[in-house]
């Protein structure tokens, strides 16, 4: 699922945020995904032109349901879903969902700062004690989703952290999000952007293991360490900025020693705190209650 903005403000604008469908070898049509009436569906959840909402089981009954991709109706439907319940100042604001003309248009928060990415092709990095106060919001941010609900965000990067002019700092795009049983559950799927991916992520894939909540702190310490010292933390065989391969990339990350933050360029403080985080073994990194107690 991909995602063509930031989102739309209410000020009369039409929403300039499209959520496009997966594309499928099987070449399924947007009529796939579709009830006789128009209206996508995802068990109790509905958007058609009149928006999105959650049915009751009466009105669940009646519905008659066309052919459907599953996988692709299901990450769809995860998105729209967390979107909805999610009510969380760090998280970017949902509005509403519309379906029309083949398209799912979604209103969310404007965030007119744009995102962490945008602000370092300006900036080049970002000062210690402004980073503090971004890392503080991202903090409690992804403390909502895993103590509130349950989620593992799996694809934090700094063009998915937004900010607007009064500073606020925000979580968005939950598009390969996993929505857990419990606290202590575990996924096992392999998505999301590989650069600020956690080792154990990385390796669940070559041996069909799992990963959990703190493999979101480790791609949150990545997303600092890169704003602090405006660069990518691991470096490119020929030293480049941009990994031409992708596997030799993730060799990296778990092959290599753990990043750190340059003890003569930054306070104590913040070198332990990148270390709390970027801890190969999930084991001995940091939850989010216990890095926001060191904030």
């Amino acid at each position: 699922m991909k995602t063509n903005g930031k989102g739309a403000a209410l000020n009369g604008r039409k929403a300039d945020l499209q959520l496009s469908l997966p594309s499928s070898p099987h070449g399924v049509s947007i009529a796939d995904f579709l009830t006789e009436s128009g209206t996508f569906v995802d068990g109790d959840l509905r958007v058609n032109r009149d928006g999105i909402r959650i049915v009751s089981q009466t009105e669940t009954k009646a519905v008659i349901q066309l052919r459907i991709e599953e996988k692709a109706r299901k990450a769809i439907a995860r998105e729209l879903r967390i979107n909805l319940t999610s009510q969380c100042p760090y998280v970017v604001k949902f509005y509403d969902s519309f379906y029309n003309n083949g398209d799912i248009s979604t209103v969310l928060e404007y965030m007119d700062g744009g995102s962490l990415a945008e602000f370092l092709k300006r900036n080049t990095r970002i000062a210690e004690p402004y980073l503090a106060a971004i890392c503080k919001q991202v903090l409690q941010g992804l403390s909502y989703l895993h103590h509130e609900k349950h989620i593992i965000h799996r694809d934090l990067k700094p063009s998915n952290i937004l900010i607007n002019h009064k500073g606020e700092v925000k979580i968005a795009d939950f598009g390969v999000s996993a929505i857990m049983a419990s606290t202590s559950g575990q996924a096992n799927t392999y998505v999301g952007t590989y650069h600020y991916m956690s080792p154990e992520r990385i390796s669940s894939e070559i041996s069909e293991g799992s990963h959990d909540y703190k493999s979101d702190i480790w791609s949150m310490g990545i997303v600092m360490l890169e704003c602090a010292t405006g660069q990518f933390p691991y470096s490119s065989p020929d030293q480049g900025e941009v990994w031409a391969n992708l596997f030799e990339l993730m060799e990296a990350i778990v092959e290599q020693p753990e990043p750190c933050a340059p003890s003569d360029q930054f306070s104590s403080e913040f070198c332990s705190f990148i270390s709390s985080c970027l801890q190969k073994d999930p084991k001995k990194r940091r939850s989010t209650s216990e890095l926001l107690v060191c904030m």
